[in-house]
């Protein structure tokens, strides 16, 4: 039998990247805590003062750094700074070992405990874990580990459900949770309550009354910008968005809604907008409002109507929103259902201009894809408002206040609120009966077949009626648009004084939409014919083909008062009506010229001198 020589193991260190001998090892220490509360900030000084004594007791140690996070939670290693700054000096050569309480401290998740011992392992970089024992470099195998740091996780996870559960009892008793700012608040964190920062509160009036009157956020932010008005952080560089959020913040009104946004994974801690998966709370009158309740619900009708997201949910184009003129956006092309856009006809002669309503599709894209449309010029439609208006008020009021009064006994008929609470009430007795079922169940008092036949036959009606109540709900919040549309037409019929004059606020309280031109049963296309449509259901219709007020050269824009300033542009989506049972048809004699586009695409003019005019319901 061959002699065999054992050539021990040296008892020293070696650098396996250069084959050197290590005098001493160079030992970081990791440590962590997960709030910045004045308990955890004194552990957290204890673990540094821990481990400067421990490598110092040691001889052969040198100590590198201490790497620490304060009040940075152990789930999400990407916001631990220092933890990254020590992994990638590790990774340099920087460190032979890293020293951490325990597998819970360095990371509460299985996958990158495991990721970052074997990166480091590789590169001959141990890690002991105090409270385990655990030295990754001389452990045997993973499985300790892995049962170990899937406790960690496990440990993390029951304490994000606990806290979850927590925060939703506060927000149940209308306690606030997560405040994170609010430009017009200031928040006492010891009281938990909101006051009013007067100075603040004014540029929040300002944006919701600049919204109301007809701007939209891009144009407000580029104010406020120039006004220099700061924002919560500070900046006086204002966004769109930035005004979109505090328009749709129901703060402002006094009231406070919780849980807008859920948290998927409390280990990613990515957080999604709530949009029904979770519950919310709403609390009414919860501090001090800075908006009227009727201002704010007047913003958001208007958010909505601008918003791409109702004419997407119904595969509907979406459609500019531009309140820069009164017309604009309010009108239709009643042979193609395009939008009216406000055109300048210019002659050879600099002082010859002329501002008329078209078609956009027309324009645009030629008489092949809208054949029918006319212009119409800006004087003649306002002018046709006027004489509606004023014949409405006059000759037919007693056929209007009929109508009026006929809407508002539809509406005090109608009775959904009881049948909405009768719902609720039917819900709340099935759930009950659900929840007895499932007790039952449990206590083996009914077996397995007649468990499932109740339970599917309650689930199904208690769908149905929820069915039922999203029905209901949406029938509800279009009869209080109605109600809010009603009380703004009575107050301006009510008040009996005829116009002399466009006004552009009676305009734009009374009026849904605008429709120009019209085919009747018959057939014949009238390009001239004007409905106005009223927010009641309400409509007139005019026959435009004529309005010379002061002759059409020369026009000045100060003869025109539908103008209102700067371009707001937002997103809305009109649809056009049923067809309207006609009570009023009149002629308005005027004169004023058409212009369209010929065969070959060049303009031309036609005088004409009669508007149709007509009001319906």
């Amino acid at each position: 039998m061959k002699e065999v020589h054992v050539i021990e193991a040296r008892s020293d260190r070696i650098n396996r990247r250069n084959s050197k001998k290590i005098e001493r090892i160079r030992v970081a220490a990791y440590c962590r805590v997960s709030t910045d509360s004045e308990e955890q900030l004194l552990s957290y000084n204890s673990q540094v003062l821990h481990y400067r004594q421990l490598v110092q007791s040691n001889s052969e140690w040198e100590l590198v750094e201490i790497y620490a996070d304060e009040a940075i939670s152990g789930t999400q290693i990407n916001n631990r700074i220092s933890f990254q700054k020590m992994i990638n000096d590790a990774l340099d050569d920087k460190i032979d070992l890293i020293i951490t309480k325990s597998i819970s401290r360095f990371a509460r998740n299985t996958l990158d405990t495991l990721k970052y011992v074997r990166l480091l392992k590789k590169h001959n970089v141990a890690i002991f874990f105090e409270k385990e024992n655990i030295n990754t470099l001389t452990m045997n195998g993973e499985m300790l580990l892995v049962i170990l740091s899937s406790l960690a996780q496990q440990e993390s996870e029951s304490i994000s459900a606990n806290v979850k559960m927590g925060l939703k009892m506060k927000m149940k008793r209308g306690e606030m949770t997560g405040f994170n700012g609010c430009l017009g608040y200031d928040y006492d964190p010891k009281q938990k309550i909101l006051t009013v920062n007067e100075k603040e509160a004014e540029i929040i009036k300002y944006i919701f009354n600049r919204y109301i009157s007809g701007m939209g956020c891009y144009v407000i932010a580029k104010e406020l910008t120039k006004l220099k008005y700061k924002t919560k952080r500070g900046s006086t560089n204002w966004g769109e968005s930035t005004v979109r959020g505090i328009i749709k913040n129901e703060k402002y009104k006094g009231d406070l809604l919780m849980g807008k946004t859920f948290t998927v994974d409390p280990i990613t801690h990515r957080r999604l907008d709530n949009f029904g998966e979770e519950d919310k709370y709403y609390v009414k009158d919860h501090h001090e409002p800075i908006i009227s309740k009727e201002v704010f619900e007047e913003a958001q009708r208007i958010l909505a109507k601008r918003s791409p997201r109702k004419s997407m949910e119904k595969g509907l184009k979406r459609e500019k929103y531009s309140r820069k003129y009164a017309f604009s956006s309010m009108m239709k092309c009643g042979f193609c259902g395009s939008t009216i856009g406000r055109r300048s006809w210019h002659g050879n002669n600099v002082t010859y201009r002329k501002i008329v309503w078209a078609c956009i599709t027309g324009t645009k894209k030629g008489k092949k894809y809208c054949n029918h449309f006319k212009s119409i010029s800006e004087q003649a439609l306002e002018a046709a408002f006027v004489d509606s208006f004023n014949l409405m008020c006059t000759n037919n009021k007693d056929v209007v206040v009929e109508f009026l009064k006929t809407v508002e006994e539809s509406i005090g008929k109608s009775n959904l609120t009881k049948k909405l609470r009768k719902i609720s009430e039917d819900i709340y007795k099935l759930e009950n009966k659900l929840s007895k079922l499932v007790e039952l169940n449990i206590d083996g008092i009914i077996n397995k077949e007649t468990y499932e036949a109740k339970y599917h036959d309650t689930t199904s009606e208690i769908e149905k009626l929820k069915d039922e109540q999203d029905q209901l709900g949406n029938a509800y919040e279009e009869q209080k648009e109605l109600e809010k549309k009603m009380k703004s037409f009575r107050k301006v019929f009510d008040n009996n004084e005829l116009l002399e004059k466009f006004d552009r606020e009676i305009f734009e309280n009374i009026i849904d939409k605008v429709v120009i031109g019209k085919v009747d049963e018959s057939g014949i296309r009238n390009p001239y014919s004007v409905t106005f449509i009223f927010k009641t259901g309400l409509q007139l219709e005019e026959d435009c083909t004529v309005k010379k007020p002061n002759g059409i050269h020369g026009i000045k824009d100060e003869t025109v008062y539908s103008y209102n300033g700067i371009d707001t542009c937002g997103d809305s989506c009109t649809t056009m009506s049923s067809q309207p049972l006609i009570l009023l048809v009149f002629q308005q004699f005027c004169d004023f010229y058409s212009f369209s586009k010929n065969s070959e695409n060049h303009p031309e003019k036609d005088l004409k001198r009669s508007i149709e005019i007509r009001i319906a319901i």
